[in-house]
């Protein structure tokens, strides 16, 4: 069950992590708190689950990057080892395991084309990869996804 600090902390992490040498301490300030208590939250809400992933977001087309969303069809037997490979790309953001005739999916940002062509060829190649599509950014459209609590 949450309390109400741990909702006032999840509610505070989805908006805005300052900018900062020490961004939980000014955070814990906001929440009038210590840093310890607020980061020991942290850790046991990611641990509970109620966290999953704890990042940055940047605009990466204003670093010149490029979005492609990619669906993977699967061999049973080859999810997690697909997984595991494609995790280790820094350019692929996150993959997800669904249901249906593609049963991986994942989002990639590359700074050129070469580099997306040579991602996605490594990946097509990969035992168990049976079929892909690439669905490429043709225009963002950002929802700000936020969970008031």
């Amino acid at each position: 069950m949450l309390s109400e600090f741990d909702r006032a902390v999840l509610n505070a992490v989805q908006k805005d992590i300052p900018i900062a040498s020490r961004p939980f301490a000014v955070l814990a300030e906001r929440l009038h708190t210590d840093e310890e208590t607020l980061i020991a939250c942290l850790s046991r809400l990611k641990e509970a689950g109620y966290i999953r992933r704890f990042g940055a977001y940047f605009d990466s087309g204003a670093f010149g990057y490029k979005g492609t969303l990619v669906a993977l069809h699967v061999k049973p037997g080859y999810m997690e080892a697909t997984a595991d490979v494609i995790n280790r790309y820094a350019t692929i953001t996150h993959n997800y395991e669904r249901e249906g005739e593609y049963n991986l999916w994942f989002t990639l940002q590359s700074a050129s084309e070469d580099e997306r062509q040579d991602v996605l060829g490594a990946i097509r190649a990969l035992p168990g990869v049976d079929r892909m599509l690439d669905l490429r950014s043709e225009k963002t459209y950002k929802v700000r996804v936020q969970f008031e609590l």
